[in-house]
């Protein structure tokens, strides 16, 4: 059973500061037993898309010669740790929320791009990031098989059961959210944002994470509220709103996988009568037909 790690912290303008606390945080981790470990989504400094600055994409780097990835993809060769790690990729004159998943023998397993980017007060994603282009990855790893997402990902359950269809069981969520600004009603969506994602869990009988920061950034309050669930929902691990930690959970795939086999979500879905879910207004084609 593998030992599952997320880490919740408060981050800085430093970017130095911020990946030398989070290495620390990983080591910490590993020698409390864990293989797989979160951080939060854009840790290596301040959630810069609050604003639209010009001068914010020069934080992005591509992924050769990127400036800390290379660091990570040592330390998971060194611990034997699956590191999903979140950073700003530039790719030529694109730019994107991505994630690069190194497994416990330090090889890159794979770029995840984030595909749902959020447009609105106070997490003004759309200007700086294009929509990602790399579709979901569940990636085979040194210790089962793992899907990740970014932050406002983790609200739409068809990204979830693309995950878990080809073959999740746990499910990753680097996360960058807090308190709303007054535009958007000062709505404290900390309740909605955890029920979501267990609610993933339950659809898709498998465990779930997220990662996210705390302390105060400009106009935003991040919530903390870091979490782990097992394949039924259940809150395993939970952190506070305010202070630091790291979470633990020991994860149970082989249980995982027969209690969904048990369940019949997978075995009862009708894919033919889901052509609604690949329209943007409701209408499928008028040629389309149900079967099975």
């Amino acid at each position: 059973m593998p030992r599952l790690a997320v880490v919740q912290l408060q981050l800085s303008s430093d970017r130095d500061e911020n990946v030398t606390k989070a290495i620390a945080q990983v080591r910490t981790a590993a020698a409390a037993g864990a293989q797989i470990v979160l951080l939060p989504e854009l840790f290596e400094g301040l959630y810069f898309p609050q604003f639209e600055r010009e001068e914010s994409f020069g934080l992005a780097h591509a992924v050769t010669g990127h400036p800390f990835l290379g660091r990570f993809q040592a330390i998971a060769r060194e611990l034997n740790l699956v590191l999903p790690i979140s950073f700003f990729e530039k790719a030529g004159q694109a730019y994107y929320n991505s994630l690069a998943t190194f497994d416990a023998d330090g090889r890159q397993l794979g770029i995840y791009r984030k595909s749902h980017i959020p447009d609105g007060p106070g997490y003004e994603e759309k200007y700086y990031f294009n929509p990602g282009d790399t579709g979901f990855q569940a990636l085979s790893t040194h210790y089962g098989t793992v899907g990740s997402a970014i932050c406002w990902d983790q609200w739409f359950p068809e990204a979830a059961r693309c995950l878990t269809l080809q073959g999740a069981d746990l499910l990753l969520y680097p996360t960058a959210i807090g308190s709303e600004p007054p535009e958007a009603g000062s709505i404290d969506t900390q309740s909605m944002w955890q029920r979501a994602m267990v609610g993933h869990a339950v659809s898709n009988s498998c465990y779930v994470a997220a990662a996210n920061r705390v302390g105060i950034e400009s106009h935003t309050t991040f919530y903390g509220s870091s979490f782990i669930c097992n394949y039924c929902g259940e809150i395993l691990a939970q952190a506070d709103r305010n202070e630091e930690t790291i979470l633990y959970a020991d994860l149970d795939f082989a249980a995982a996988q027969q209690f969904r086999a048990g369940m019949g979500f997978f075995r009862d879905r009708r894919p033919s009568l889901y052509q609604t879910l690949l329209t943007l207004d409701g209408k499928p084609p008028a040629n389309t037909q149900s079967q099975n």
